[in-house]
Formats: C-alpha cells, sequence, structure tokens
C-alpha cells in the first residue's frame, strides 16, 4: 500500500495547493462539470473522503447511510446541494481545513491495511488498493474540471497510470451500466506515459486496440474529454463503441462531453 498512498496523497495534495490561495469570488466559478462550482467539486471529494473514512472506521454506520447516499444519486436533484448539506464546511477555509483532517486519517487507515483488505462501498465490497486508486481517479479528474475553469495548464505526471489502469478494467463495466451486450474480449491499450515511457494492457494481438497518450486516454474514460477533441486512435467496433460511452466512475451511466464542448 506504500506506493498508492504515496501517490494518492500527492494527488490530493495537487488539489489542495491549486485552489488554496484562490481568492472567495474564483471559489464560486462554474466549471464545466454540469456547472458545479469550484466548491461544490472540492467538497465532492471531501465528501466522499468522509464516507470512505466512515468506511473504514464504523463499516455497519457507513452501509447503512450509504442507503441514503444512493437515493441522492439517482434523484434528479442536483449532487452539490444536497451533498454540501450533509459537510460541516461552509467556506472555502473550513472545508480546506476539513478535508486534510478528513484525508490524513484515511490515509493514515490505508498504509496500515493490507492490499487484498476488503472494504464495503456503493455496489460490492473493494479491495483497499482498488480502493485508494478509485479515490486517485476521482481526484485527478475533478482536479482536471478545475484546472480547465481557472484556464490553467497540468503538468501531467505518472500518477497517471493508477487512472488508466482503471479505465481499463472497467471496459465491460462501461458497456453493462447501459445494458449493452459485453464484448468477450477487451480490448489492446497501449499508452505512452509522461515520462516517455509505454504503458500497456491486453493480448499483443487483440483485434480492438486503443493506442495515443495516458493524458489523453485518462480524460476521454472519466468523461471529461469526447474522444473526437484528443489524438487517441483506435482499432475494431468494439474500441469504437467503448471510447464513446467509457465511464470510469461507478454511479449512474453518465454521457460526457460532446465534441468540442470541452477544448482548452
Amino acid at each position: 500500500m506504500k506506493n498508492i498512498c504515496s501517490d494518492l496523497g500527492a494527488e490530493y495534495q495537487a488539489l489542495h495547493d491549486l485552489v488554496s490561495g484562490l481568492n472567495e469570488n474564483k471559489w464560486y466559478f462554474k466549471t464545466p462539470f454540469f456547472q458545479w462550482t469550484i466548491f461544490d467539486e472540492v467538497a465532492h471529494i471531501a465528501f466522499f473522503d468522509h464516507e470512505a473514512l466512515l468506511a473504514v472506521e464504523d463499516p455497519v454506520r457507513f452501509k447503512a447511510r450509504s442507503r441514503k447516499i444512493m437515493e441522492i444519486v439517482v434523484s434528479s436533484d442536483p449532487w452539490p446541494e444536497q451533498f454540501n448539506r450533509m459537510l460541516e464546511p461552509e467556506t472555502p477555509d473550513t472545508l480546506l481545513s476539513y478535508w486534510y483532517r478528513t484525508r490524513t486519517r484515511l490515509l493514515e487507515h490505508f498504509g496500515a491495511m493490507k492490499p487484498g483488505d476488503r472494504l464495503p462501498w456503493y455496489g460490492p465490497d473493494m479491495s483497499v488498493r482498488s480502493f485508494a486508486t478509485a479515490r486517485l481517479m476521482e481526484t485527478w479528474a475533478h482536479s482536471q474540471d478545475i484546472f480547465d475553469t481557472l484556464k490553467k495548464k497540468r503538468r501531467d505526471t505518472n500518477r497517471l497510470r493508477h487512472v488508466a489502469h482503471i479505465g481499463v478494467n472497467t471496459f465491460q463495466w462501461s458497456f453493462k451500466l447501459r445494458n449493452l451486450t459485453v464484448p468477450s474480449i477487451g480490448p489492446r491499450v497501449e499508452l505512452s506515459s509522461p515520462d516517455g515511457g509505454q504503458w500497456e494492457w491486453g493480448q499483443p494481438d487483440a483485434t480492438n486496440r486503443v493506442w495515443g497518450s495516458a493524458r489523453d486516454f485518462c480524460l476521454v474514460v472519466t468523461q471529461r474529454r469526447n474522444v473526437a477533441d484528443t489524438r487517441l486512435k483506435w482499432q475494431g467496433k468494439h474500441a469504437g463503441q467503448w471510447l464513446a460511452i467509457a465511464q470510469a466512475f461507478a454511479g449512474i451511466p453518465q454521457d460526457g462531453p460532446i465534441p468540442a464542448e470541452r477544448v482548452f
């Protein structure tokens, strides 16, 4: 767990650094993610870090509470308004302090656990390693919304491998979520990493292939870019279908941006 906790902590800190110097007015800028504010984005991460902490420290209470959370998720009401009411913080400063305390405790727990230890979550239980990786993916994705809003260029790191790995592993999930026929064989995925290396998943002789930069792939599977606005390449019917519906996160099926909707 040492490596994933180190990377998760670094991803948390990168988001903290991005927003900590903002004046209060900018905290309420609307982002391209369903018009959530920057405050909403950070509060969303803090909220589910709190729920993750509850799953570790009091799994019985978490399971009881999770039913209420899922009612919010599947409702037509705006998420931020309901989730934010369930948080203590009301200002950016109190939110950052609350989030720092929460994520510090969460990382301490993760670091003391074994990768295969199981934790309850929404749906099936998860291994603690997968749990931590999912928290990193969520943090990276919502951070991208803020980078886009502030029109700041993001420096890519090899922490993207965690996001890409979830993206590949949710190939079947993306089809199941939409009640589509799931291809029996996954695609070959070949991505260039930020440090100039190559990351690979799947069989080398697969008829369906995806290749390009890790950044572009991660933006597509987290629905922060339409594949048409990236340089990703693909081969095969199932690969193209997947990139149009890819969803690396849990919850209800969601549609990513249309072409040219999020181009920065």
